[in-house]
């Protein structure tokens, strides 16, 4: 029993770690790791070196997002005899964006205990520091977009039209692109940039859309580290007779037309390129008429 809670046997802890500052650990996380019969690790290289950081010394289970079933099966073998078994990942929060939701899944239906053991988190570490507005959803979590081609741009057109804040992240090479994209699609688009998160050279800036490829340009150690990118939600259009979707006459009539004869993403996207009207009130528009069943063209 520790912190009014009792840790039984026979069972995966699922243990958030540090993003990057060690002083991150919290007293859960290190009393379960010291409890643990055997910890599974995104990197064995990287799961040593922070149970060194707490002095332990346990068994290692290599399971990451190549061999994550076969892993698992170890895990659950673990787990049948009766064992503590911890997961983490390289950083933060397991089964977010690294792999673990399988092992979970897996070991649910073996009938096994799952606990978590949370602590630091990115997504949710950014928007503590964005002041974004919540919006009716409250924000949304679009992790690494897809590497390049039509996937990519896909991508984030969606991100772009989501009614509320949206989590992305990046890797570092790429983030020139992504700058690029983002300053040429939603110029006016608020963004607040992460880099290096609870790192020694932690930058957190807000700043348009259209001022991002400058803001990396003037700085070469901007390039390096680890990025985490909040894209703000569009402000409600301030359009002459716009009603209290934010959006004019015009753009409504075109919605309207476009939404009963197409997808509802691909109607606001198009929508959103006869009309000029920004994409998440057109997308919120377009829910609301979905739900009330008017999706005829007027």
């Amino acid at each position: 029993m520790a912190g009014g809670q009792s840790y039984p046997a026979a069972t995966l802890y699922v243990v958030a770690t540090p993003i990057g500052n060690l002083a991150d650990f919290s007293l859960r996380a290190v009393h379960v790791l010291a409890l643990a019969d055997a910890v599974a690790c995104e990197d064995t290289r990287v799961g040593a070196g922070l149970l060194r950081h707490l002095g332990l010394d346990k068994p290692l289970i290599a399971l990451h997002e190549h061999n994550e079933r076969s892993a698992a099966a170890r895990v659950l073998e673990r787990l049948a005899a009766g064992e503590r078994v911890a997961y983490v990942s390289d950083a933060g929060t397991p089964a977010i964006s690294d792999p673990g939701a399988v092992l979970v899944a897996l070991a649910r239906e073996a009938g096994h205990r799952v606990l978590p053991i949370p602590g630091a988190s990115s997504v949710v570490t950014a928007l503590s520091v964005a002041g974004h507005e919540p919006g009716p959803v409250g924000f949304h979590f679009a992790g690494f977009l897809p590497a390049k081609g039509a996937a990519r741009i896909a991508a984030l057109d969606e991100a772009l039209t989501q009614p509320t804040a949206c989590v992305l992240f990046e890797a570092p090479h790429r983030v020139p692109a992504l700058f690029d994209e983002l300053a040429e699609r939603a110029p006016e688009r608020r963004v607040t940039v992460c880099r290096e998160l609870t790192k020694q050279f932690e930058q957190v800036e807000t700043l348009r859309a259209d001022a991002l490829p400058g803001w990396l340009a003037a700085d070469a150690m901007r390039h390096k580290g680890e990025f985490v990118i909040v894209l703000h939600a569009a402000p409600p259009a301030q359009a002459e007779g716009a009603d209290d979707s934010g959006l004019d006459a015009a753009a409504q009539r075109v919605l309207g037309i476009l939404l009963p004869a197409l997808p509802l993403k691909q109607a606001v996207a198009l929508a959103a390129e006869i009309s000029g009207a920004p994409r998440n009130a057109l997308y919120a528009q377009a829910l609301k008429l979905r739900e009330a069943g008017r999706d005829e063209a007027p």
